[in-house]
């Protein structure tokens, strides 16, 4: 089967820890790289999870935004020391 070179980029300090990675289990970056495509091509599917960040939805990222500002300047809003205060506060 010919043979065909893939060129990456990677961090010099993530190259140096992941050869030394391979060094250490007996085998080559070149090996490891094939072991991973094989394990995708295999199962279709990366070898690892991959989590994006979570959505949610408008509304609730508003009440996230609000309650983030309310922390960040407990002093722009009201706050109460029980409940029947509060009670008392909305009745007016």
């Amino acid at each position: 089967m010919s043979q065909s070179y893939l060129s990456v980029r990677v961090n010099e300090t993530d190259k140096k820890a992941f050869e030394n990675f391979c060094n250490d289990v007996g085998m080559n970056v070149s090996v490891a790289i094939n072991m991973f495509i094989k394990a995708v091509l295999q199962n279709n599917k990366l070898p690892f999870e991959v989590v994006g960040k979570k959505h949610f939805s408008t509304d609730l990222e508003e009440a996230l935004a609000e309650a983030e500002e309310m922390r960040k300047h407990p002093e722009k809003y009201k706050s109460f020391s029980s409940v029947k205060e509060l009670m008392e506060d909305l009745e007016k």
